[in-house]
């Protein structure tokens, strides 16, 4: 795929006065989804760093240069980046990976791989080939929800989420006024660590996730250099933190390096459903590495894949309680 240079300041936005400080087009992969690829970076219809928009969806983030809109929309034959605030240069330059441009599939379509594949994924990947992996290369602004999103309910974690990032996340760069309202920026690693102990507690954030946030994000500039590091080499070094274990790391790097192998170990539906999907049978953490130890390498491109595959294990046994640490 040829890669468009970047075109700064060229217009083509929604209103008048709206010109991007920076903007750059890239041909899309047939079959790209925009919506499917950038899915596990949202936490949530409610996360406030994003925000939809009728041919994309916009989002905000702080790059080395400074804070960013970016909007990113997709047409059947064109991805374009447009990015205003500090941040633009760098927002566009970092685009095609947060587009999953720079994921290739090349060896998982490959004859003698694709054929070991179970007939499920196969159906999968053909009818989702332009299935890509996101990398944000952001660090800190990925593990924080992912160690609020430890041991609770979706919900609790995706509720507590929206609180801080309303209460002491930053407001995104208005775009010449075409940004929507209320588009917020994550709150940088220093920001994190000024909330004081009770602004967790009305978030619903007992103290050992919020303890372990805090003990991560004293080594903020440590966690953003493993951006560079290979993504097993950055997994690694994320479970060496006290209260980071396989999950969160997996999850971490499954959005920041596009990691195509991480599975997360530990789940609390994840093993079930692979089992599932791949024998009829639910499994365990075990039983779900030795269903995919063939595909080594690929580990996460499956799990991706059997999501897509419409297949739903069903649910069995007690749902995990939501707790409500907040004073009443």
């Amino acid at each position: 795929m040829t890669l468009a240079a970047p075109l700064p300041r060229t217009a083509g936005s929604d209103r008048p006065g709206s010109t991007a400080d920076a903007e750059a087009a890239w041909e899309a992969p047939e079959g790209y989804s925009l919506a499917t690829t950038c899915f596990p970076l949202q936490r949530g219809d409610g996360d406030p760093t994003f925000a939809p928009h009728p041919g994309g969806l916009w989002t905000a983030f702080r790059t080395d240069e400074g804070p960013v809109s970016l909007l990113l929309t997709h047409t059947r034959r064109e991805l374009r980046a447009r990015a205003w605030g500090e941040g633009a240069p760098s927002a566009v330059a970092s685009a095609p990976a947060l587009l999953g441009l720079t994921d290739s599939w090349e060896a998982f379509d490959a004859g003698p791989f694709h054929a070991s594949l179970p007939h499920l994924v196969r159906e999968a990947r053909r009818r989702h080939p332009g299935l890509c992996l996101p990398a944000t290369g952001r660090v800190v602004e990925a593990l924080v929800p992912t160690i609020l999103e430890q041991k609770v309910t979706t919900l609790e974690a995706r509720r507590a989420y929206r609180y801080l990032l309303r209460r002491f996340g930053s407001p995104a760069p208005t775009a010449g006024r075409v940004a929507p309202a209320g588009l917020v920026i994550a709150p940088t690693a220093a920001e994190w660590l000024r909330i004081p102990s009770w602004e967790w507690h009305r978030a619903g954030v007992g103290p050992q996730r919020s303890d372990t946030v805090m003990r991560a994000l004293r080594s903020a500039s440590g966690l953003e250099r493993l951006a560079s590091k290979p993504a097993a080499e950055a997994g690694a070094a994320l479970q060496s933190i006290p209260g980071i274990g396989i999950w969160t790391a997996a999850e971490v790097t499954q959005r920041t390096h596009a990691d195509p192998d991480a599975i997360s170990v530990g789940d609390f539906h994840l093993a079930k459903f692979v089992g599932f999907a791949l024998t009829g049978e639910r499994t365990d953490d075990d039983g779900m590495l030795r269903l995919l130890e063939p595909w080594r390498g690929n580990r996460q491109r499956i799990v991706r894949l059997l999501y897509l595959s419409g297949v739903r294990a069903p649910r069995f046994g007690a749902r995990m309680t939501i707790q409500d640490h907040r004073g009443h």
